[in-house]
């Protein structure tokens, strides 16, 4: 496993592999790795010859009253989670080598990005859209690996890939869960003492819909409020969404089947925590 930090060396070798016939993956993280990442690693093993990492927190996508200076960061601990996934190749770029100057360009998706997540965290999405962009324009042709935690940021990229043509094949990866059912999130080490047994009602909540649903209810309003009720229950979280939506544009459901997706969002304290399930999921732990 080697480490680059710029983008014209990450260029130069991939070029390279390519030109050797060699097919790229490429799993893009903010760092402060966990299981998760490691799983799309691993997806990308089995399925490439040459598996890229880039760890960057990416500030584009932080508004001012979020937590991009209190980000969690470990770089050694990352590296060697990349290395124990399979990982061949490392891009650690610093924010200079990614923004040597005040970007003048943004990549938005604006119909999807202005619901749910978007609607609490406006400039959130544009900021992902252009950093996924730009890594994409780095890395060039590759398959790119993406976990179904953050559904709505896997729908706009991949829209953002066909709408621009970009060489890319997107992967949606299944979530991965703490023992308890807690989606796996780097920013899980924030909930202190009872916040991290009441950060749990998300996957209750997702739970107690899907079993509605296989039972028969398919008004998607129902379940919508179904979910609303269990996290209001909590006296620790504090709702902002429960909405089922149709999984390719994420607009609301009305009358559901097991094409459409269960998203929610709650705060846990200061602690933003997001889920989602596909309600056809036979196994919803």
């Amino acid at each position: 496993m080697i480490t680059v930090t710029t983008i014209a060396e990450l260029r130069v070798l991939l070029d390279a592999h390519r030109g050797n016939g060699h097919s790229v993956g490429f799993v893009p993280t903010m760092g402060y790795l966990h299981d998760g990442h490691a799983s799309l690693m691993r997806a990308a093993r089995v399925e490439n010859d040459v598996v890229v990492t880039s760890i960057f927190v990416n500030p584009l996508q932080f508004a001012e009253d979020e937590d991009l200076s209190d980000y969690p960061r470990d770089l050694e601990r990352d590296l060697q989670v990349c290395d124990e996934a399979g990982a061949d190749v490392i891009f650690a770029p610093t924010a200079d080598e990614m923004y040597s100057r005040p970007m003048s360009t943004v990549v938005e998706v604006p119909e999807m990005a202005k619901r749910w997540e978007g609607a609490s965290r406006p400039t959130h999405f544009a900021g992902v859209a252009t950093v996924v962009a730009k890594l994409f324009s780095i890395v060039g042709t590759c398959s790119a690996y993406f976990g179904e935690k953050d559904f709505q940021q896997l729908r706009i990229i991949t829209t953002m890939v066909e709408d621009l043509s970009f060489p890319i094949r997107v992967v949606g990866c299944p979530i991965r869960r703490e023992d308890d059912g807690l989606a796996m999130s780097s920013r899980n080490i924030y909930l202190e003492g009872d916040q991290r047994a009441a950060a749990t009602v998300l996957n209750r909540a997702l739970r107690a819909a899907i079993g509605a649903f296989h039972n028969g209810e398919t008004d998607g309003a129902v379940l919508s409020q179904l979910m609303a009720s269990e996290v209001t229950a909590e006296p620790l979280a504090a709702l902002d969404y429960a909405a089922v939506v149709r999984s390719d544009d994420l607009t609301t459901a009305r009358t559901v089947d097991d094409t459409n997706r269960l998203i929610i969002a709650a705060d846990v304290g200061a602690t933003r925590l997001i889920d989602n399930m596909g309600l056809g999921s036979t196994t919803p732990l």
